[in-house]
């Protein structure tokens, strides 16, 4: 054995960068559960009628008031990165169907409680991933089985449908104590837009500080704020029956000719010729708007003081640097389309509506455009105090357009206030006992869970949760399906008879969103962290190297 080396052992390999961090195993799992089950807690309080608001302050000390539980996580914005799925979930749902948020969060954190203790104890997370996924599967088959389909035979019904949603929508917002004026103005503002694209992006919002919540006002239309203007934009008449209106992409104004070009001239003539050249082009212009008979001109571009006095003295209304998004709206409700040359415009170019007129509207002046001939899109302008609070009526808003959009491309709707939980939750629970072996457990769990959305409906309020627990657990058993929360009466009634609807398909994307958010956090047991990525982010970090090469410079 003599001049052999000695053993030394397995020699040390150094993968990963210097100062990388890394936990790995179990308690990583629960540390990632716990970070979860954190956001979910932050959030837990804005759920159902009785829901609390957030108040978050950003950084640049901007305040917002929120109580919807994407805009919460955005605004959190949450670094852990196991907990940023639960981000993630919210923001899908929120895409998708517009509400059920807060609730998809909840369900993806309940599920997280109850695996906990299975992980404790040694159970593999594939086995519990395995569960919850079935769990899910049937969950989401129950529903479609459940779901009441309401047919659009008869209108008068179908709007009632669309109402009970959208008023469903807003019980847990701010706007909950104005829910039937706010219901039928959502309502109205969905079924002006064409039934086949739903575009939700077509119906503006404006928001217009001072007044009472009930002075809002849907324009079945466009509106838009009154641009800037010049000398003679008030002898302009600011309202029609019947006007013909032209949209242009066209700029409207004399410019100076040091500005643009220049030019060698040799006498004053030459000059005077350029001037006259110039203010023939652009009357050739307004003569050709005028000339198309057309009494509104709007355009993207600035329309310069000559140009507002011309269409003054011809008894014509013009408005420039419209934005584009009013612009495009007012396309698709007048008709027409713009241009982007005044030369060649004609009869199938103008777009035409009932009434123009500029109204006082709070402190601003507001343009309106009501009775178009195409109108697929309308405008609604939101009243109320401070800035904040009209920025949550607008969010409120959102959801409940979003539901009401969904009811109308699905219209199966299921009963709200934990009813449809508790459903499911029983036949799950029931399913689980004829199933055998470690499954059993996990959909019993995944039942359990779902108990989750009726208990924090009942703590918000302030209803003692394990008593109406017990008596919805009861009712269920009994056969009634949809047996709820009842905030009002601090108990239990049929929330499908109280009209407390909403669309199936929230509920479904919310049990498949949380189901697959769990079983994410559940399938990653090791988190490497790069240790760049711990530094504050104050820019984008420049390498080593280069650093000291900096430095020797200085030096030198």
């Amino acid at each position: 054995m003599a001049g052999r080396m000695p053993y030394m052992g397995n020699p040390t390999v150094v993968v990963l960068r210097e100062g990388t961090d890394t936990s790995q195993g179990t308690p990583q799992l629960l540390s990632n559960i716990a970070a979860c089950l954190a956001v979910a807690g932050t959030i837990s309080s804005t759920l159902g009628p009785r829901g609390m608001d957030k108040l978050i302050v950003s950084a640049n000390g901007q305040a917002t008031i929120s109580n919807d539980g994407a805009t919460i996580l955005k605004l959190l914005e949450v670094v852990h990165p196991a907990a940023k799925t639960l981000v993630d979930i919210a923001r899908a749902q929120d895409a998708e169907v517009g509400d059920g948020t807060t609730s998809v969060v909840l369900l993806a954190g309940e599920l997280l409680r109850e695996s906990k203790q299975f992980i404790e104890d040694g159970v593999s997370p594939h086995i519990i991933i395995k569960g919850y996924r079935r769990a899910a599967q049937l969950a989401i088959a129950r529903v479609k089985e459940l779901a009441v389909t309401i047919e659009r035979t008869n209108e008068d019904d179908f709007r009632d449908l669309l109402l009970k949603c959208a008023s469903t929508a807003m019980s847990s917002k701010l706007i909950h104590s104005q829910k039937p004026f706010f219901s039928n103005m959502v309502v109205d503002a969905v079924l002006t837009l064409d039934q086949v694209d739903l575009d939700e992006s077509l119906i503006g919002v404006k928001k217009i500080p001072g007044g009472g919540m009930e002075d809002s006002l849907l324009v079945k239309g466009v509106a838009f704020k009154k641009t800037f203007s010049y000398a003679g934009f008030e002898q302009q008449p600011k309202s029609f029956r019947d006007p013909k209106i032209v949209c242009l992409n066209v700029e409207l104004e004399l410019k100076a000719e040091r500005d643009n070009a220049e030019v060698r001239i040799e006498a004053v003539s030459e000059y005077q010729a350029i001037v006259d050249a110039e203010w023939t082009i652009i009357y050739t212009k307004l003569e050709a708007i005028a000339a198309t008979g057309a009494k509104v001109v709007l355009s993207r571009l600035p329309i310069g003081d000559l140009a507002t006095q011309f269409f003054a003295d011809r008894d014509i209304f013009c408005a420039g640097r419209v934005a584009s998004d009013d612009l495009k709206r007012v396309v698709h409700a007048v008709g027409g389309a713009i241009q982007s040359t005044c030369s060649d415009i004609r009869a199938e170019h103008l777009g035409s509506c009932e009434s123009f007129e500029e109204r006082q509207i709070g402190g601003e002046r507001f343009n309106l455009f009501e009775g178009c001939r195409k109108a697929m899109t309308c405008t609604l302008l939101l009243r109320g105090g401070a800035e904040q609070f009209i920025s949550e009526v607008e969010r409120s808003l959102h959801d409940a357009i979003m539901i009401v959009k969904r009811a109308i491309k699905n219209n199966q709707v299921v009963a709200g206030g934990g009813a449809i939980e508790m459903e499911i939750s029983k036949y799950l629970r029931d399913l689980s006992r004829t199933i055998e072996g470690k499954q059993q457990l996990m959909i019993s769990a995944f039942a359990k869970s779902l108990e989750v959305i009726p208990r924090q409906i009942c703590d918000n309020a302030g209803i003692d949760a394990t008593d109406v627990l017990n008596k919805l657990r009861m009712l269920h058993a009994r056969g009634d399906t949809w047996a709820g929360v009842d905030v009002e009466s601090e108990g239990v009634a049929d929330n499908m008879e109280r009209f407390v609807w909403e669309p199936s398909l929230v509920k479904i994307n919310a049990i498949e969103g949380a189901a697959e958010a769990a079983c994410l956090v559940l399938s990653v047991d090791e988190t490497v962290t790069n240790p760049q990525s711990q530094q504050q982010q104050s820019g984008p970090q420049a390498p080593r190297g280069a650093q000291r090469a900096v430095r020797g410079r200085q030096g030198r």
